[in-house]
């Protein structure tokens, strides 16, 4: 108020205004150009105490200030200032100037008692500040564990005050303008101190402040620039008021050397004793500002702020780097209670109240949260549950002790008072201390509470029925190998039969005989191989390779399809009727949603579900009910909830349904407290500590959900698809290999026993393709097999000639016995054609023998089937 007066007296005089104590930031505001600050404006400040709060990682404070304008006008610029970084200012305490000793008492217990802050920022007047902090003191606010930052008056004050206060102070913080050494300030001081004394013998110790700095180097500010606006023109301009009842105020003159004066004044730069003096604006520009601490009759200087780079601990205004508060950057520091450990900045009032804990009242579900309810005293008769015994674990982990009851958010007739949502806007508006309960951590709510790490696994799970296909299909066995297989298998087992008769043909007599049976042979002998029935002998060694390798592909087809089929026919058992939510929401087809949950609002905002889709269930006896109805008759095809919600509920009905995994996700679920609490990181690491101690959380477990069972969960991952040829291709193309690599060595051998045919240029070509493929389908004599058969079949061939000499027997025109037909027949009609060659040449046998030789051949041979070439 003095202030304004005095400045508008310079606006109607047009004489500057230089005040080198006001530094109320308010006073800016009047833009008078006739009024300069020749003192920092207290503005200045809020940026180093708040680079204090933040670097000792404090989350809340509270400001202490007196009721008047020079308190007031501080106040929106170190709420800007702390919001900027996220600290929280819960409380303000204002204490008039005037106050007395029971006033100041009752505004410090009110903090002492019911305030869990213990960061505080004084911003007053010395002489109220004298007061203030002995009370504080004896209330045992100064204690260890308390923070008191002192602003820039307060700092520059102190050390004239009493002895008492000066006691109260120990350990206090405080910020104040830098003012760098000079041998002119050195000897200043010295001079000032010398006058003072003569002035004030009974004054010891007294030194010039800030204050005194700023007066002085106004003054020089000034003379400067009376002496270059020149001293001609001191005089005022007398105003034309001649009207009675004109005060004095009103009959000043208007200074004729005025502005001149104030541009001098504006462009003053130089070097005083509080360091660099210019004006921006008529205002004095901001400076370094030291962080003091508080010790016996002393003080220490434990840091710096600079505007370029925060906090530091030595001074180089050198040294531009980017400002960063991340770690305290400041000298050792004697906190209040005379200790070296930095406060945590919080403690629990000291005045025995307990932290309210808000619990949702569940209709269902209530292995979570069980409140009983007294309607007669309409209060709680007990509060248990799962999310209970969890927060009564955490407190018990907590460094500290903190005392806290738990309120059911209910009505009187013990009713849910309202959605969870309502529940956490109580919280928001500090009506409660937590919340505590089967609350999701989800984004939205986020905005108006802090969460805790969260103490359950975390997710959305859609539960569906179950279907069984099993007898639904007769076709079921074709399955478990897709189309393109089975199709590669069946081709493969005629094409090795193929290279099998191929290879066995000239050698081997089973696979001879007519086209059909030679045909039926070869299929029988491929596809017996599925089940290792084959009885037909392969003799030649390419085609054992290519059986072996071939069985080989058979096993492990064979032992594929089983897996296969036995997990169809397994999993079916488990197939949900939905597996996907999206084309449930097509079919317009109802969802299930617990009551309160902030499932809904994804249903409904993102997957912009219609209202009438959605079908609200409290317990899981509800649940099962709409699910027994189905969507058509007004319940429900599918339901969405936490995985934990739907254990409990397929604990009940596991052979009915199975879950199925969605793509919404949620963080779990965690206690909720007001934004900026300081207990949430203490609860957090209770909470790892919790989590991660496997005999506690299996206790908790098993007392609230011994009887969960394991339901399967459908994994469309891992449902029985069909194999295809893609996972036996390494295996097809080794049979294959093997095959064609066969037949190309038995086609190389093969023409090169038929090189004299190949090479016979004055056969067409054609003719001798016929010859090759006759002599192919005729047999290989020279083969070990038919050599070996013909050593054993030599001595009944002999008795059979010996039979046609004599004659003397009666079955010498029967046929000859099984075995020697069956293997001599060919080879005896070939004999037979020689023996005719031989006699048109002239080269006949003795008349007595050839003859009886020839017709006992013969006759062999009328009784012989014929076989046909392919």
């Amino acid at each position: 108020m003095q202030a304004n007066f005095v400045i508008n007296l310079g606006n109607k005089s047009h004489v500057p205004i230089i005040s080198f104590s006001a530094t109320s930031p308010s006073l800016a505001s009047l833009r008078s150009p006739y009024f300069f600050q020749a003192a920092q404006s207290a503005s200045f400040q809020v940026k180093a105490i708040s680079a204090i709060v933040q670097a000792f990682g404090w989350r809340e404070v509270v400001p202490i200030y007196v009721d008047d304008l020079f308190g007031e006008s501080l106040i929106p610029y170190l709420t800007d200032a702390l919001q900027e970084i996220n600290i929280r200012i819960p409380y303000l305490t204002v204490i008039p100037a005037s106050a007395t000793d029971d006033q100041i008492d009752e505004e410090l217990y009110k903090l002492f008692m019911t305030v869990q802050t213990r960061v505080f920022i004084v911003h007053m007047t010395m002489s109220l500040g004298s007061r203030v902090l002995p009370r504080a003191k004896e209330i045992g606010m100064m204690s260890e564990g308390y923070v008191w930052i002192m602003t820039d008056t307060m700092t520059a004050l102190w050390r004239s005050t009493n002895a008492s206060a000066i006691d109260s102070l120990q350990g206090i913080l405080g910020v104040r303008t830098h003012v760098p050494k000079s041998e002119k300030l050195q000897n200043f001081e010295e001079r000032w101190k010398r006058k003072f004394q003569q002035d004030n013998p009974n004054i010891t110790n007294a030194e010039l402040n800030i204050f005194g700095l700023w007066a002085y180097d106004a003054t020089f500010a000034l003379a400067m620039a009376i002496e270059k606006a020149g001293t001609a023109n001191l005089g005022f301009n007398k105003t034309n008021i001649s009207a009675s009842g004109v005060t004095d105020l009103e009959t000043l003159g208007v200074s004729q050397n005025g502005p001149q004066l104030i541009q001098e004044l504006s462009s003053a730069n130089f070097t005083g004793l509080s360091g660099d003096f210019h004006f921006v604006n008529r205002q004095l520009q901001s400076s370094v500002f030291d962080i003091v601490n508080v010790i016996g009759t002393g003080e220490r200087n434990v840091g710096f702020w600079t505007p370029e780079n925060g906090l530091v601990r030595k001074l180089d205004l050198t040294n531009t780097s980017t400002n960063s508060t991340s770690k305290p950057k400041l000298g050792p520091i004697i906190w209040p209670g005379d200790t070296n450990l930095v406060p945590k900045g919080w403690e629990i009032p000291t005045n025995g109240k307990k932290l309210r804990i808000l619990v949702p009242v569940k209709v269902g579900f209530t292995e979570f949260v069980d409140v009983e309810w007294d309607t007669i005293s309409q209060k709680a008769k007990s509060i248990k549950g799962y999310c209970i015994d969890i927060f009564d674990a955490v407190m018990a982990k907590m460094p500290y002790g903190v005392p806290y009851e738990y309120v059911p958010f209910a009505t009187l007739e013990g009713k849910p008072a309202g959605p969870y949502n309502d529940l956490i806007d109580q919280v928001y508006y500090g009506n409660y201390d937590a919340g505590v309960g089967d609350i999701a951590i989800v984004a939205n709510r986020s905005l108006f509470v802090e969460y805790t790490l969260p103490y359950t696994e975390s997710g959305v799970t859609m539960v569906v029925p179950i279907k069984d296909n099993r007898k639904k299909n007769a076709w079921a066995f074709l399955k478990p190998l897709a189309w393109n297989l089975w199709v590669t298998t069946a081709s493969f087992f005629v094409f090795i039969g193929f290279v099998v008769w191929l290879l066995e043909h000239r050698i081997n007599d089973e696979f001879r005989g007519p086209p059909a049976h030679q045909v039926g042979t070869s299929l029988w002998f491929s596809f017996s191989t599925m089940v290792f029935a084959h009885r037909e002998n392969v003799v030649n060694n390419l085609a054992r390779v290519v059986v072996i390798i071939w069985c080989f592909v058979v096993v492990i087809l064979a032992q594929s399809y089983t897996a296969s089929l036995s997990s169809r026919l397994t999993v079916e058992q488990l197939q949900p009727t939905v597996t996907d939510l999206n084309k449930l929401l097509k079919r317009r087809e109802s969802v299930g949603v617990q009551n309160g949950s902030f499932i809904k609002g994804i249903l409904l905002d993102r997957l912009k579900c219609h209202q009438s889709q959605l079908k609200i269930f409290h317990t899981p006896e509800e649940l099962h009910e709409l699910f027994t109805k189905g969507s058509a008759n007004g319940g429900i095809s599918a339901a969405l909830d936490g995985i934990l919600y739907m254990k409990l509920f397929l604990a009940k009905y596991c052979g009915k349904y199975t879950t199925v995994e969605t793509s919404y996700k949620t963080d779990g679920v965690g206690f909720v407290f007001p934004k900026g609490s300081p207990l949430v990181p203490d609860v957090s690491r209770a909470i790892l500590n919790v989590t991660q101690s496997d005999k506690l959380m299996e206790q908790i477990q098993h007392k609230w959900f011994y009887n969960e069972t394991v339901c399967p969960d459908f994994d469309p991952s891992i449902s029985s698809h069909s194999l295809g040829l893609e996972s036996f291709g390494g295996l097809f193309l080794i049979a294959g290999f093997a095959s064609l690599s066969a037949v190309i060595i038995f086609a190389a051998m093969f023409l090169y026993e038929q090189r004299h045919v190949m090479l016979n240029s004055e056969t067409p070509m054609w003719e001798r393709i016929r010859i090759m493929l006759r002599n192919f389908d005729q047999r290989d004599l020279s083969s070990h097999t038919y050599r070996k058969s013909d050593l054993e079949n030599r001595s009944g061939h002999v008795s059979v000639q010996s039979i046609g000499i004599a004659g003397a027997s009666p079955n010498t025109n029967s046929p000859p016995s099984p075995p020697s037909y069956s293997n001599q027949t060919e080879r005896d009609s070939e004999f037979s054609v020689n023996q005719g060659r031989a006699s048109e040449n002239g080269d006949l046998t003795p008349s007595g023998m050839s003859s009886p030789r020839r017709n006992s051949i013969e006759l062999g041979n009328t009784n012989e089937p014929r076989e046909q070439s392919l």
